[in-house]
C-alpha cells in the first residue's frame, strides 16, 4: 500500500512538471558556467558584477553559487544567507526561503556544499525539488559561478551550461591552468567553444596580447574555439569594494573596471545569434543526470 502511494505521488509530480516544463519551452533564459583553471583569479568578482550590469540593462538575473567548497557570492554583495537550496529538499523549505535578492533585483541561489548531496536524492525527493523551483521563472540570464580548478564537479557545471566563460589573469601559472582546464573541456567534449575575460589588466592592451597567447595554444593543440569577451582592469576601487563587501558597479560606477564590465554585459546581449535556452527545472535535470 505504502508503495502504491509513493508511485502515485512520483506520477503526480512527474505530471506537474511536464507540465511546467512545456509553459518553459518560451523562455528564452540565457544559462553560462563561469570558471577558471585556478583560484585567486576574481571570479566571483566578476559574476556578481556582470549580474548587476545586465540587470541595470532591464535583464532578469539570477546567479547560482555553484562553489561547493567556498562560494563567496553572497559576501561580495553583503549577505550571510543561513540556507542552501537543498534546504528545499532536506528541510521542506520552500524557494522563497532560500532565494536572496541582492543590488539592483539580481536573485542569488545559493548553492554551495549542499550541491554535493545530489546523488543522495531519491527519485522522489527530485521531482518534489524540481516542482518546488518551478516558480522560479522569467530569468534572461542564469549565472553559475563554479569552484576553481579542474574536477568532475566543475566539468559537471561545463556540460550542463549553453555557454561557458572562463576567467584568466596574464599570470603565466593562471594562463596554464586556463589552458589545463580547456583541454580537460575539449577531451571530454562538454563544449566547442568558449569565451575569455581577462582579469587584473594593467595596461590596455595587456588584455588582447594576453588573450592572444591562449589563442595561439588552443587553435595549434584543441579541437575548441575560444573568443575574447574583453578585459577587467587592476584598479583600487575593487580593492575598496571587496572590503566594504559593496559590488564596484554599484560603489564606484565611473570606475575604469566598472567601465570594463559595462563593455563585457554589452557584448554578451548584443549577441545576434543567442545559443539555445532552457528552463531552470531543464538547468537542474541536467545538474541531477550528471551527478548522479
Amino acid at each position: 500500500m505504502l508503495d502504491q502511494a509513493e508511485r502515485l505521488r512520483q506520477m503526480a509530480l512527474r505530471k506537474n512538471n511536464e507540465k511546467d516544463e512545456n509553459k518553459f519551452l518560451k523562455e528564452k533564459t540565457r544559462i553560462i558556467t563561469i570558471t577558471s583553471g585556478k583560484g585567486g583569479v576574481g571570479k566571483s568578482n566578476i559574476v556578481v558584477n556582470l549580474s548587476i550590469a545586465l540587470q541595470s540593462m532591464g535583464k532578469k538575473v539570477l546567479i547560482l553559487d555553484a562553489d561547493i567548497g567556498m562560494g563567496n557570492d553572497d559576501i561580495l554583495m553583503g549577505f550571510l544567507p543561513k540556507y542552501t537550496v537543498f534546504d528545499i529538499i532536506f528541510n521542506n523549505m520552500e524557494i522563497e526561503d532560500i532565494l536572496i535578492e541582492g543590488p539592483n533585483g539580481v536573485k542569488l541561489l545559493p548553492g554551495g556544499t549542499g550541491l554535493s548531496k545530489v546523488d543522495e536524492l531519491t527519485n522522489y525527493q527530485r521531482e518534489k525539488f524540481l516542482s518546488k523551483i518551478s516558480s522560479l521563472k522569467g530569468f534572461d540570464y542564469i549565472l553559475m559561478d563554479t569552484g576553481a580548478g579542474i574536477n568532475r564537479t566543475v566539468l559537471g557545471f561545463v556540460a550542463a551550461c549553453n555557454e561557458l566563460i572562463v576567467i584568466t589573469t596574464p599570470e603565466p601559472t593562471a594562463l596554464t591552468d586556463a589552458y589545463s582546464l580547456m583541454k580537460a573541456i575539449d577531451k571530454f567534449k562538454l563544449k566547442s567553444k568558449g569565451r575569455i575575460i581577462v582579469n587584473r589588466v594593467i595596461r590596455e592592451k595587456e588584455g588582447e596580447i594576453t588573450f592572444n597567447k591562449f589563442y595561439n595554444a588552443v587553435k595549434k593543440f584543441l579541437n575548441i574555439e575560444v573568443e575574447y569577451l574583453g578585459k577587467v582592469s587592476e584598479d583600487m576601487s575593487l580593492i575598496r569594494s571587496v572590503r566594504e563587501q559593496k559590488p564596484f558597479i554599484i560603489n564606484y560606477p565611473e570606475s575604469e573596471v566598472s567601465k570594463d564590465i559595462k563593455n563585457i554585459a554589452y557584448k554578451l546581449t548584443g549577441d545576434e545569434n543567442k545559443p539555445s535556452s532552457m528552463s531552470i527545472q531543464g538547468l537542474f535535470k541536467k545538474i541531477f543526470s550528471i551527478f548522479s
